[in-house]
């Protein structure tokens, strides 16, 4: 089914056609929804452009091309031709009668689309949630997010495009080194039956004892060397935080009526693998430059306080890899994989 915009444009691009020549066959009639309902349903707002490009001069008004156009264009049937004036230096406005809205709405009822047309070409499109971290509780920050990403996924699902739902949750980095060396000294067991508000505490006490404790500190940074490299008993109570903190993610999601699982969960461990050939390719490609030992990209339009470019670090002097980098990993597994 046509929609009232679409039949709107194509009528007066006819019309514009129809009154100055073939010339005109690609201008945007600038068909909207009126502003004002006291002006109507829609209004055609292409005279005042169009005036200039039929006559260079200057001298042929806007109105006078208004008139040309409703001179031509077809109507009948859509709009009533009784409420059809010209306002101001030549907008064209159009209300609808009542019997084509009464069609239009009959029409849609009887669709189970409700007019609604099927996407042609479909498209493969990824849609971010909230992207809470493991073993914090989740915050108001969180809602917004979540709701627009579950609105975008229903709308596109309805239109029948590829949804990816993506919840880039926060499982990787630093601090888990930390969470985890204090939930040993702890004797933390994560069948224990702990709920999040557990963690969320165990996370601000391991916070104090990293910044008070310099052994706490260095134990935990020995941590976060035993879980990149896959220490299995440190693995076990990194993924013991994750399956407590999805619980408390799915509560959230579950009370919200968001169309949200597990399995839409792509954290950022998952692009640990391939963060190696980010930076490489960004090396070949000659977008990154080394600058005081970190390797580091300098996007365009991007300036420090003193008008210098300013520096994204994808790589840190010590060989550590920093957020934007398991971005830029995520982005590009998107592009090149999933085909978005």
């Amino acid at each position: 089914m046509t929609d009232v915009l679409s039949l709107l444009t194509t009528r007066f691009s006819a019309a514009v056609v129809a009154a100055f020549g073939d010339a005109f066959a690609q201008v945007d009639p600038l068909i909207r929804a009126a502003a004002n309902p006291q002006h109507g349903d829609y209004q055609a707002n292409v005279a005042m452009s169009l005036a200039r490009q039929v006559d260079a001069t200057g001298k042929t008004k806007p109105r006078e091309v208004a008139e040309k156009i409703l001179a031509v264009v077809e109507l009948d049937g859509i709009c009533d031709m009784e409420k059809i004036q010209i306002a101001g230096p030549g907008f064209i406005n159009l209300t609808l009668t009542a019997v084509f809205i009464n069609e239009k709405l009959n029409t849609m009822a009887g669709d189970e689309r409700l007019g609604v047309p099927v996407a042609s070409p479909a498209q493969t499109v990824v849609v971010d949630y909230s992207s809470p971290n493991v073993a914090k509780e989740m915050h108001v920050g969180h809602l917004r997010s979540t709701i627009i990403g579950d609105a975008i996924a229903r709308v596109l699902d309805f239109q029948k495009h590829q949804v990816v739902r993506q919840n880039h949750v926060g499982d990787w980095g630093t601090q888990f080194g930390m969470l985890i060396e204090h939930l040993i000294d702890t004797k933390w067991d994560p069948q224990g039956g702990h709920s999040i508000s557990d963690l969320n505490e165990l996370y601000q006490n391991a916070k104090k004892q990293f910044d008070n404790d310099p052994g706490f500190s260095e134990r935990s940074r020995q941590r976060v060397v035993a879980l990149q490299t896959g220490d299995v008993p440190t693995r076990e109570l990194w993924k013991g935080l994750i399956e407590e903190s999805k619980h408390h993610f799915n509560e959230a999601y579950q009370r919200l009526g968001v169309q949200l699982t597990d399995e839409d969960i792509r954290g950022e461990s998952s692009y640990n693998d391939s963060l190696a050939d980010v930076v490489s390719a960004l090396k070949t490609s000659g977008l990154a430059h080394e600058s005081q030992g970190a390797l580091v990209l300098y996007p365009d339009g991007f300036k420090d306080a003193d008008g210098n470019p300013q520096a994204m670090i994808i790589r840190k002097s010590d060989g550590g890899i920093r957020y934007a980098t398991t971005d830029l990993a995520a982005a590009r597994y998107r592009i090149h994989d999933l085909r978005a």
